[in-house]
């Protein structure tokens, strides 16, 4: 974690409003806008859980209800992008192939969606990719609404607490990743099982 360890350091100089204020953007562009895939959103939370546990004027109820809300409503706004701009340009595309990809799309959503955006928070990239393309094919969005709030809750929240509870219980530090292994390793399962079942 020496990656979290130089956050630490940066993040640790800022004051508790701009603090707060930082975090919460980085995770929500992370989550929410294309362009945002680059920035390290794993070291950014485990950093600011262990500056909240080294800092006394840094709220971590606070820090985690900003952090889960970031979360949740950038792959909110990442699935709406999908829904209103990907999928009008995907139905210009008249093409075979392209009508053909946009089926399988929809068909991997309809069954295993829910757990492919559960687990795509614990992969760097993945999870600011996989909400607009779940809007652009028509994933249910309740199913959708569900699989973001335990997706923030595990990723954003766990990550986080995790970072919190490492300063004084280093074993937790391994938790969050046992909590990530646990969730992708459910959404092969279940991708694998909808893949055998799927009429050939």
């Amino acid at each position: 974690m020496e990656l979290a360890a130089s956050f630490d350091a940066q993040l640790s100089s800022l004051a508790p409003f701009i603090f707060y204020l930082v975090i919460g953007a980085i995770v929500f562009i992370e989550t929410g806008l294309l362009f945002g895939f680059f920035l390290p959103g794993d070291s950014i939370l485990f950093s600011a859980g262990l500056v909240a546990a080294a800092h006394g004027n840094i709220n971590i109820v606070i820090l985690v209800s900003i952090i889960f809300l970031a979360a949740f409503f950038g792959d909110q706004v990442g699935f709406v992008i999908g829904r209103v701009v990907g999928r009008p340009y995907l139905d210009k595309k008249q093409s075979p192939r392209m009508q053909r990809m946009i089926v399988n799309a929809e068909s991997f959503y309809d069954k295993t969606g829910w757990w492919a955006v559960v687990a795509a928070r614990f992969f760097p990239w993945i999870r600011t990719f996989v909400p607009p393309i779940a809007g652009a094919a028509k994933m249910n969005y309740y199913r959708f609404l569900s699989a973001n709030v335990l997706g923030a809750l595990l990723w954003g929240v766990g990550i986080t607490l995790a970072g919190y509870y490492a300063a004084t219980l280093p074993w937790v530090k391994s938790s969050s990743y046992a909590i990530a292994a646990f969730f992708i390793i459910a959404s092969l399962i279940s991708a694998s099982v909808n893949y055998r079942r799927r009429p050939q």
